[in-house]
């Protein structure tokens, strides 16, 4: 008689031993020769040599089905106890799955263009207007290559323009000082990584949400590193955020250049760089477009609504030769 501790290290145990442990009920009939117990991630299983190898490799085939495809059911696990490999649908160009297990896949040709960038360059700038899903891509992108091992961890930055970056005057401590201005990039992890896993990955510092300010002084090596709202930054601070660049880490900035935040007499450190670095080999840049916008209906719409009233208040500015701010349509 053998016993033997199998440690789920690489997904959440919830999602593994099913809804009222219903997976795992399922695999204990599979192997009725041993005595297997669960708590939290760890699996005791005790029994013959031979019987226990092939529970151990079924596990450990199910524990990797489970890390790509967020899933697991009761098809999928009589087909690799058996032996077999599971019937999985055609996912086309799908970059990670979702915690339901659907496939999260670029959504037009430009989000697949920014897939195909990021694989052949260390530094993406990502352009495009609200809902053109550059930060999801970018942030799926991360989580794939965290799965893959890749890399050691992702950070995810945003300057908090609003707040001018000093948070003192806001209630409860800096991670509740911070969250509301980092929130949209919670929102597309929590939809790709489930709940246990997040949390644990970011008490161990595997994924790091911060302000763009707390980036200075830093090193970052082996990780995904993405900028959001990089529009919002100053020409000092995407400076200072590009050239905390290690080794074996990718960097994608993503900006929509029509929702500048700053001051007036403030240069868009996004619009700047941009400008500097188009010729430098290693760094790509990609302009999604209102074609790519994936939101409602109504926010292409928006979208245009505004850039038609914009490109009137420019004709009137150069028909009177003034710089007015008239907002009137």
């Amino acid at each position: 008689m053998i016993e033997k501790h199998i440690v789920l290290e690489d997904i959440d145990p919830v999602v593994f031993y099913g809804v009222n442990n219903t997976h795992m009920q399922m695999i204990k009939a599979l192997f009725p020769k041993l005595r297997i117990v669960a708590r939290g991630n760890v699996i005791k299983v005790m029994g013959d040599e031979e019987e226990l190898c092939a529970f151990e490799e079924a596990v450990l085939a199910l524990e990797k089905h489970c890390d790509k495809y967020n899933s697991l059911n009761e098809e999928v696990i009589l087909d690799i106890v058996s032996g077999n490999m599971p019937k999985i649908e055609k996912t086309g160009d799908a970059i990670v799955f979702s915690v339901t297990g659907k496939p999260i896949t670029p959504r037009s040709e430009n989000q697949l263009k920014l897939v195909h960038e990021f694989e052949k360059n260390d530094m993406i700038f990502a352009i495009g207007p609200a809902g053109s899903g550059k930060t999801y891509t970018a942030i799926a992108l991360a989580v794939r290559a965290l799965k893959n091992k890749e890399i050691k961890k992702i950070i995810l930055s945003r300057p908090a323009v609003e707040a001018g970056e000093k948070l003192g005057f806001l209630p409860g401590d800096m991670k509740e000082k911070i969250d509301p201005y980092l929130q949209p990039l919670y929102d597309a992890l929590q939809d790709m990584i489930p709940a246990v896993k997040l949390k644990e990955y970011m008490e161990l510092n595997i994924i790091q949400i911060a302000p763009l300010a707390f980036m200075r002084g830093r090193t970052l090596n082996d990780a995904i590193v993405i900028l959001d709202e990089a529009q919002n930054t100053t020409t000092q601070q995407i400076k200072m955020f590009l050239t905390r660049m290690g080794m074996n880490t990718k960097m994608i900035v993503t900006g929509d250049m029509t929702q500048i935040d700053l001051p007036p007499s403030q240069t868009s450190g996004l619009v700047q760089a941009m400008k500097i670095l188009k010729d430098v080999k290693g760094i790509s840049i990609v302009e999604l477009n209102k074609k790519d916008i994936v939101r409602h209906k109504l926010v292409t719409r928006i979208v245009e609504a505004y850039e038609k009233f914009e490109e009137k208040n420019k004709k009137r500015q150069v028909a009177t030769g003034t710089a007015s701010t008239d907002q009137k349509p």
